[in-house]
């Protein structure tokens, strides 16, 4: 069986999720599937070089030419959401052309379609109906949702109203929906989309590769020059509207007089110049920023703090799930989230003892929670341990990973049944 699989990003490209689309390939690989794999330029935390430009970095073949990688050539990523849309658009162009012509993918059984960029599954579908073959959605991101909870459209715009005619037509068109949340599916059932199309698969984490790590094993406090005494407070992600990072600097801000607290950001995004810049101008001297780190390193990054961090800003809850939620229980680390009330993320944290619980954009109570945790060390032990218990019994990757085999091989076996 063949799939064919469009992607916004993938390696040797760095971004959020990067692990997840390396766990589920080599689980359809290891399950007897071919992939082609059809994806942009690589852009997002590699250097951008001509030598991708050359024609034999631009098609790879691994797994004994099991899985084929197209690459087609785009200009480097912008920071504007202008330029962003710019590309995407070009970026489906291209994946229509190659989905279509390029001879790899003519005898392909099922097409694997990512959200990002937000109109690829409609230029999935449009594929789809051409070739004749079923498609999977893969639904990381809502959109036209996050547009708005991030502020860079409202309700009923213009905007807005071509993202859910072009959100419907995905919907509709589309033969599985896999969403990574029970909030994702309440969403889209919401919009008229059936139950019976939509399956819940929560993004996992990979429990043999990201562990907790003591203190004195942890190698990055020294390539990093931080103290081992000190109580940390680290948010590694993307430094963008969605995340909220103003809060962070905020809490920072109103704690500089707890000399033993320290607040650590790896991360890179649109913001990262207009943040570090406030924290110049504010004088916040207990925050320290740091790169996006590998994921090899995650298990470093997140053993750092006491505590790490998990945020949105309001609204964004019901079009979001962090998969880092799991990386953080995963190394043992407790949580402390400012996330929307009344959403999944919520009943995970609270109920499973895992973490403390505030309300997106409260700061007031936010920085009451790190104060709380700084004073009850033990607490955080113990949400810590509670976490890496519930990512063993619930969230491994062979869990997450034979879940979307079995979602291809049905959608595959329904559609030859249904010729």
């Amino acid at each position: 069986m063949k799939v064919l699989a469009f992607f916004g990003y993938y390696k040797p490209e760095i971004f959020s999720s990067s692990y997840i689309v390396d766990n589920y390939i080599e689980a359809f690989l290891y399950s007897n599937f071919s992939v082609v794999i059809i994806a942009p330029t690589p852009t997002r935390g590699v250097n951008y070089s001509l030598r991708f430009f050359k024609k034999r970095l631009r098609y790879e073949t691994s797994h004994e030419g099991q899985l084929c990688v197209y690459r087609f050539l785009l200009m480097k990523e912008g920071r504007s959401s202008l330029s962003r849309g710019f590309r995407y658009c070009l970026s489906c162009i291209m994946y229509f052309f190659y989905g279509l012509f390029l001879k790899n993918v003519s005898a392909s059984d099922l097409l694997f379609v990512d959200s990002t960029p937000p109109i690829l599954g409609a230029v999935g579908v449009l594929v789809k109906k051409i070739r004749r073959i079923p498609m999977v959605y893969n639904l990381q991101d809502i959109f036209p949702d996050s547009l708005v909870a991030t502020g860079l459209t409202r309700k009923e715009s213009l905007l807005w109203r071509i993202g859910r005619v072009i959100e419907n037509f995905t919907y509709r068109n589309a033969d599985k929906i896999i969403v990574i949340s029970q909030d994702f599916k309440k969403n889209i059932m919401n919009k008229g989309v059936p139950e019976s199309k939509i399956e819940v698969i929560y993004n996992w984490v990979d429990e043999k590769a990201v562990v907790p790590i003591s203190r004195n094993d942890n190698k990055l406090f020294d390539e990093l020059g931080l103290s081992r005494d000190l109580f940390y407070v680290v948010y590694a992600g993307n430094l963008g509207h969605a995340q909220n990072i103003e809060l962070v600097i905020e809490a920072a801000r109103n704690l500089m007089d707890y000399e033993t607290i320290r607040f650590i950001v790896f991360g890179s995004g649109g913001l990262e110049k207009e943040l570090k810049r406030k924290i110049s101008n504010l004088k916040i001297n207990n925050l320290l920023f740091f790169p996006i780190q590998n994921y090899d390193k995650t298990s470093e990054v997140y053993s750092i703090g006491n505590i790490a961090i998990v945020s949105c800003k309001q609204g964004l809850g019901t079009s979001a799930m962090p998969s880092k939620t799991w990386s953080i229980m995963s190394t043992g680390t407790a949580i402390l989230a400012n996330f929307d009330i009344d959403t999944e993320l919520q009943n995970i944290i609270e109920g499973q003892k895992v973490g403390l619980f505030t309300e997106a954009g409260d700061i007031d109570k936010f920085v009451e929670a790190i104060l709380y945790l700084y004073r009850n060390p033990n607490k955080c032990d113990e949400y810590g341990i509670n976490g890496r218990n519930f990512i063993l019994n619930n969230l491994t990757r062979e869990i997450g990973t034979s879940k979307y085999v079995e979602v291809l091989e049905s959608v595959i076996r329904n559609n030859n049944i249904n010729k």
